[in-house]
This record gives structure tokens, C-alpha cells and sequence, in this order.
């Protein structure tokens, strides 16, 4: 019903073509939302680093990862994970110490948190950690400060999703990694199978950086070098790919199979990573079900020459949409107007 009622405000139609979904994206879609930045109350002494994710907890509260100072956990004190009540005040924080570039994360169905180090110095990183909600390491993935490939490593893994089974989901490899690979896990730890390689044609891969699931079990990668979304089964199974979201950095997906893309890299110049070109940074939103494209929040900086839009996004439950963003170091909250 949501999906009928945004399509008719937004003027699209509830069915899309193939052809459709391989459009490119646009720039001219409905903005519903109004922009609120730095949202969320903060340790004492601290500011903003770099934002990379926000993932709402089944018991309505709200996880902030940022990188500590600027751009990194390496060396320093402060907490990369801040826990938050709807209204933004701070109720814990935690991870000191564990992490050198904090990344991805999800939240489980039983509230425990994941998250993704995709840096590696010093003998930490490269591993992926389930925290529970008060912060306890209940598992590890990978070896500490070990880059590498196979069963057992990472190379700066990106994301992480966890299937209401409890296998858990990894796209591994940042820019110019070993892997380009989505990895797949029993809840315990226990390695499954791993597909993709770096390419551009279906089922492969260069910089698998976000990774989401759908209510249908469907794993959403953003393969971001080649500006699109595949679509897998978990079994590694190619079922489609979509353009028509932009450039994609960050994937969230509600309940009911809204999809909220971060484009944080379109616009500028090609860095050699393939940015595209004369296409707005910001958040498409549409229907994971369709993939039909009904909303943009653009970005204040949208046509800036860096890398300066929202990289991670979060929908909380009364559907505000979280940005994170890196460059600028901000988290942003757009309410619907």
C-alpha cells in the first residue's frame, strides 16, 4: 500500500520494464524530504569523524559508526560505535581500540550488531565483528591485521548482511583490493562458498562496497566501479542487475522493500575508478520489489568535484532517512516535509 500511495504522490508508475530498470539515473525526481545535520548527541570532547553507517536496532535504537578522528580508529582513543535513542540522546558508546577503519554493518534479528574493518596496521583489521547490544565481541571473522584471501581473510572487507537463518553475508575488497568477492558464513562462523571476481560482466565484481537483503532473502551488492547493483541469490545465483539507482556506496532496505541508495561519488572527474559523469550525489529511493526510482534527496555539495555526498544510510522505523558522510564528516537526518 505505501508503494501505491508514493507512486501516486510521485507521478510513477508501480510497474517497470526491464529496459526501464536499466535506465540511467536522474536527477529530476521528487525531493519529499527536509535536511537536518548533525543529528545525535556526542561523547564529551568528541566531533564528527567521518560517518560510514547508521543501522537502526530492533528495539528502536539507533547504531552510529564513525572512524574516530577524520578518517581513522588508528592510534586513537575515542569509540567508533555510538548507540542513540530515537530523539538522538547518546546511550552508550564502545569499541575502543579495535578498530583501524571501521566500514559496514548490519544489525541482526536478534539486535547484535556487525561490523566491517576495512583497514588493516598495527596487527588489526581486516575482520568483521558481532557485538552485542552492549558492546560484547560474541565473534570474529577473519585474522587481525591479516590481509588476504580464501576461507579464512579478509582483504578490507566492505559490508556485512545477516539472513533471518543466521548466515551471514560479506563483500570484501575496497578500491583496488585482492578480492571483489561476496563471502558467505554459517551464523557460527563456519565458511559456506564466496562468488565473484573483478570484471564488469554479470557476476562480477570491482569494489563490492555495500551489500543489503530483501524480504524475498535477495542480497542487493553495490558494485560500485561499475555504477550498478547486482542482484544475487544466496547461493551466489546472478538474477539481475540495476543501473537506475546511480552510483551506489550505501544500500538499505525496510521491511516492506523500500531501497535507499547513497550515491557519494557521481559527478566529478574520473578518478580511474569510473565515476559517473553529470549525475547528482544523493539518495534514490524506489521499490526493491520493481526497481522503480521515486524519490532523490539530494546532496548539498551534489555536483562537488570530490567524493562529498552521504556514503552510508540507515532508515529508523518511522522511516527517517540517515546519511553518513565521510569527506565532510556529518551525519545528516532527513524527515519527510
Amino acid at each position: 500500500m505505501r508503494f501505491v500511495i508514493l507512486a501516486i504522490v510521485f507521478g510513477v508508475a508501480p510497474l517497470m520494464t526491464a529496459a526501464q530498470r536499466d535506465s540511467a539515473p536522474r536527477n529530476d525526481l521528487p525531493q519529499p524530504y527536509r535536511t537536518t545535520r548533525d543529528w545525535g548527541e556526542l561523547p564529551a570532547g568528541v566531533k564528527w569523524a567521518a560517518v560510514t553507517a547508521i543501522e537502526p536496532a530492533p528495539d528502536g535504537t539507533i547504531y552510529v559508526i564513525h572512524r574516530c578522528f577524520e578518517n581513522s580508529c588508528a592510534g586513537r582513543p575515542e569509540a567508533p560505535i555510538l548507540k542513540y535513542d530515537a530523539s538522538g540522546k547518546l546511550l552508550a558508546s564502545y569499541g575502543q581500540g579495535m578498530f583501524v577503519f571501521p566500514h559496514g554493518s548490519t544489525v541482526d534479528a536478534a539486535g547484535n550488531l556487525w561490523v566491517t574493518d576495512a583497514g588493516g596496521a598495527s596487527g588489526k583489521g581486516h575482520q568483521v565483528f558481532k557485538l552485542s547490544p552492549a558492546g560484547k565481541v560474541l565473534l570474529t571473522l577473519g585474522k587481525a591485521g591479516v590481509s588476504g584471501s580464501g576461507p579464512d581473510l579478509f582483504d578490507q572487507p566492505t559490508d556485512v548482511v545477516v539472513a533471518p537463518n543466521g548466515d551471514v553475508f560479506v563483500t570484501d575488497s575496497h578500491r583496488n583490493g585482492k578480492n571483489n568477492r561476496v563471502v558467505r558464513f554459517t551464523r557460527d562462523g563456519k565458511y559456506v562458498k564466496e562468488w565473484g571476481r573483478k570484471g564488469s560482466g554479470p557476476g562480477e565484481i570491482s569494489e563490492p562496497h555495500t551489500i543489503a537483503m530483501d524480504s524475498q532473502g535477495r542480497l542487493f551488492v553495490g558494485d560500485r566501479e561499475n555504477n550498478r547493483i547486482q542482484i544475487f541469490d544466496q547461493d551466489g545465483k546472478f538474477l539481475e542487475e540495476w543501473h537506475q539507482f546511480g552510483r551506489p556506496s550505501g544500500i538499505s532496505i525496510t521491511k516492506d522493500d523500500r531501497i535507499y541508495v547513497a550515491d557519494s561519488e557521481s559527478w566529478g572527474t574520473d578518478t580511474g575508478a569510473h565515476e559517473l559523469p553529470r549525475i547528482k550525489k544523493g539518495i534514490r529511493i524506489g521499490s526493491a520489489r520493481t526497481g522503480v526510482v521515486e524519490a532523490f534527496i539530494e546532496d548539498s555539495e551534489s555536483t562537488a568535484a570530490d567524493h562529498a555526498g552521504a556514503e552510508g544510510v540507515g532508515v529508523d522505523v518511522k522511516g527517517n532517512v540517515y546519511g553518513g558522510v565521510v569527506r565532510r564528516r556529518m551525519l545528516e537526518r532527513h524527515v519527510l516535509k
